[in-house]
């Protein structure tokens, strides 16, 4: 029997993106299934355990296809002295942890996958290695890898992914990049890379950044991409598990722009401006150490109801974030047809 392809698993051109630290709950995936869209778990920051869990409840209310996506591990941060520095100007900030470096379960996650594969496997931070895509293809998943240049997709094509996430500058939370560094030719704005892109691959594409109407998602598509990604768009859902002062802040007219920073996790990542933000701009290039130290930071900051000690990832488009259910949102960006 043929391998399926990405296209067999796409009823709709919208994927709701994996966002970890919450707002992926399967209640969201489970959600996007029954309204024909293709969802994904985020693995990020959870066990293996947690993964497979949640996986499970996923199975266990829709045999509809799905995606989970992984972190692939990077290096230690390279200069500890730096990272020390960042940790002691953030201790009257909040409580913090310890600034430890881990490869979030990496190995445990990829065993329980190929232990109960989903339709897609996605990898962020970089692209795995060649014999695991195998593994998991051989298991019966599709593989797909962010990407944020062309240089990054012709790795992953070379690696054999099935699909590449593409992902544009305006995209809210982690920037995808293989590497963390500020190396240029990584900032492409999404509709020039997915032209970039298919001069090296010609791998089906999925488009994320900034997405949040039904004009973007045709945008997309005419450009080349087999399919819109979307995760601001959701974040206000009942289905989506934002904390509430996220939620809220999406919408609070003193919330005005977003930016890329590293003040809360040590990589970039895009959000709404707060004042930690504004207080930290000298991270470095510490992930995951600077996440771990901040984790109990944040959680006070929400227990606390302070949203300018929060990490309020969100992409350009934030403003037309609404608290509609998960399935009026992904009706309303499929309907590209009705677009004159």
């Amino acid at each position: 029997m043929a391998r399926p392809t990405f296209s067999d698993v796409l009823r709709r051109p919208v994927v709701v993106a994996p966002m970890a630290g919450g707002p992926s709950r399967p209640e969201l995936v489970i959600a996007a299934a029954w309204a024909g869209a293709l969802g994904f778990l985020a693995a990020g920051y959870k066990t293996p355990a947690t993964m497979a869990a949640e996986v499970a409840a996923v199975r266990a209310a829709t045999s509809e296809p799905f995606g989970v996506n992984v972190f692939v591990p990077g290096l230690p941060c390279a200069d500890r002295s730096a990272l020390d520095r960042y940790l002691r100007a953030l201790r009257d900030a909040g409580p913090l942890g310890d600034g430890t470096w881990d490869d979030d379960g990496f190995d445990g996650k990829v065993a329980a996958l190929l232990a109960d594969p989903p339709a897609v496997a996605s990898f962020t931070f970089g692209c795995p290695p060649a014999e695991v895509i195998r593994a998991l293809q051989d298991a019966g998943s599709l593989v797909a890898v962010t990407v944020t240049s062309p240089g990054e997709a012709a790795r992953a094509a070379a690696a054999g992914a099935d699909a590449l996430c593409v992902q544009g500058y305006e995209a809210g939370a982690h920037r995808g990049t293989f590497a963390n560094d500020d190396e240029p030719g990584r900032d492409y704005g999404l509709l020039s890379l997915i032209g970039e892109v298919a001069r090296v691959t010609g791998l089906p594409q999925i488009a994320a950044g900034g997405i949040m109407g039904p004009r973007q998602v045709r945008a997309v598509i005419a450009a080349g991409a087999a399919a819109a990604q979307c995760g601001t768009a959701f974040l206000r859902c009942p289905e989506s598990g934002a904390h509430p002062l996220h939620k809220a802040a999406l919408a609070d007219p003193r919330y005005t722009a977003t930016t890329l920073t590293r003040a809360f996790s040590g990589r970039p990542a895009r959000g709404l401006v707060n004042q930690f933000i504004r207080d930290h701009q000298g991270a470095p290039a510490a992930y995951p150490e600077i996440n771990n130290a901040t984790r109990p930071l944040r959680a006070a900051a929400a227990a606390d109801g302070d949203t300018e000690r929060m990490s309020l990832w969100a992409g350009q488009g934030y403003r037309s974030a609404t608290g509609d259910p998960a399935a009026e949102i992904i009706e309303r960006l499929s309907t590209i047809e009705r677009l004159s």
